[in-house]
């Protein structure tokens, strides 16, 4: 099957089930594919997972645009949310006593047999990479990351039946030196998917290049930066040869449906893009809205351009940004903490500016939400669109240490051995520039650098927190 030698030596025949949400996950699972990530076997399976909250009417990866370039590597694809239908994938677990049966159900309608199973599946610590686990517990598993959310802690405690089989994190190296903390209390391994095999799948992905359909010979992109130092404002990027006189791509992400923001702070996180880029000189603008973001907000874009002397055009197509990224060549790329933003920044050089991480690191609830080290991480190293929130510039050892005092700050329970590099960087010369990462009361309930001395005498401590308390309730 696809030309696929099968293994030797091996008593069973392998199966191999890659499990994917978004376009950007199945690119990511191509690529490692691509690059020998994954050993031989006589069947290779993409399962199909449909997580919108109506998937009837939210068309599915495998219903994307490009999806068939990608389909040679895979001999099936099947989808998880028939074969529980109808429930959805978001919401479903078995129960433990159904096991055994769904178990035995799953192996037939998949015809998988007596063959070994070997699983990759994301975010495994929920539905529905969780529930397949459960359904497959003889398989070993390989948990792949397409995002900035590698790099944080696993965001809640895994039955070590479960986690105890993951052997390896396969990420994007999106961030060069930044080590992932995703996983590593079980001793999974962090190996990253070459840059060049991703940058090959959204190439095929995306089709011929527009570049060099009139003729002309595509660039290659500039090897990653070996540290994160900030994108410069301007200036031609590598990947594509994106110039000066290429759009400003905004990147929208509908933090609204994550609770992280209210309708009308959304929208107005998406008109300071607007007006940020057009203050720097730009009149030429394309928004790529999050493909579930009603066209109500979009059009409020484009009368806030044309009000400041600009044109915004919206991009309706449901493509990754690395195809925008392609074909538009942008002069700059704007975002909140889209993962996206590095892609831009890492894989094809281009200039990247954020909005709003500030005011989201302070209204972040709980501290443990996992979403808060992709923040961090873009804050600290994409530079503010305005002259507003900058800080001092940050190396790699500096951001490991930023990060790892974040996560440990997160779970201190699951990955209690980063307390030191937390020490480290909150009693080091960075802390002042970084202290917006951090809670007064998570770091004085932690007892890190940086909180409230609390005195030794139970009652007394107990007092100290019920302070705490009633002060953070009356800043609200």
């Amino acid at each position: 099957m696809n030309g696929r030698t099968s293994e030797r030596g091996a008593s069973r025949p392998t199966t191999q089930i890659f499990c994917a949400s978004t376009l950007y996950g199945a690119v990511t699972l191509a690529a490692a594919l691509d690059s020998g990530r994954f050993g031989p076997a006589r069947r290779r399976i993409l399962l199909v997972t449909n997580n919108a909250a109506v998937p009837e009417t939210t068309p599915a990866l495998d219903e994307a645009e490009g999806f068939a370039r990608l389909r040679g590597r895979f001999d099936e694809v099947l989808s998880w949310n028939e074969t529980i239908s109808p429930l959805h994938p978001a919401g479903w677990t078995p129960r433990a006593s159904d096991l055994p049966l769904l178990q035995r159900h799953l192996r037939r309608i998949w015809a998988l047999g007596d063959d070994r199973v070997e699983l990759a599946l994301e975010s495994l610590q929920v539905t529905p990479a969780l529930a397949i686990a459960q359904l497959l517990p003889d398989a070993p598993i390989t948990v792949y990351a397409d995002g900035l959310m590698s790099y944080g802690p696993t965001r809640n405690k895994i039955d070590p039946l479960i986690g105890g089989r993951v052997g390896r994190l396969l990420h994007l190296d999106l961030v060069p030196g930044l080590a992932p903390l995703l996983l590593a209390e079980f001793g999974a391994v962090a190996e990253a998917v070459p840059t060049e095999a991703f940058l090959r799948c959204v190439e095929e992905l995306a089709g011929p290049d527009p570049e060099a359909a009139r003729g002309a010979a595509p660039e290659a992109p500039e090897p990653a930066p070996e540290a994160p130092e900030p994108a410069p404002e301007d200036g031609p990027a590598a990947a594509g040869g994106a110039g000066p006189e290429g759009p400003v791509l905004l990147l929208g992400q509908y933090l609204a449906a994550l609770d992280l923001l209210s309708v009308a702070e959304e929208e107005e996180l998406h008109l300071r893009m607007v007006r940020g880029a057009v203050a720097r000189g730009h009149r030429r603008l394309v928004f790529k809205p999050h493909p579930t973001a009603p066209d109500a907000r979009s059009r409020a874009l484009v009368r806030e351009a044309e009000a400041l002397g600009a044109e915004l055009t919206v991009e309706d197509r449901p493509v990754l940004a690395e195809v925008l990224y392609r074909s538009l060549r942008p002069a700059l790329v704007v975002g909140c903490f889209s993962t996206a933003l590095l892609t831009a920044h890492t894989f094809y050089g281009l200039p990247v500016a954020r909005v709003g991480t500030r005011a989201l690191l302070e209204r972040l609830t709980p501290y443990q939400n996992s979403n808060r080290v992709p923040l961090t991480v873009v804050d600290t190293v994409v530079p503010p669109l305005d002259e507003d929130g900058g800080g001092a510039g940050v190396g790699t050892e500096q951001l490991n240490d930023l990060v790892a005092a974040v996560g440990f700050a997160m779970q201190p329970k699951i990955r209690p051995e980063l307390r030191e590099a937390a020490v480290r960087h909150l009693s080091g010369p960075l802390a002042a520039h970084t202290r917006h990462h951090f809670t007064r009361r998570r770091l004085t309930v932690l007892g890190l650098p940086g909180g409230l001395p609390l005195p030794r005498h139970p009652k007394v401590r107990r007092l100290a927190r019920r302070a705490l308390r009633l002060r953070k309730a009356l800043k609200r």
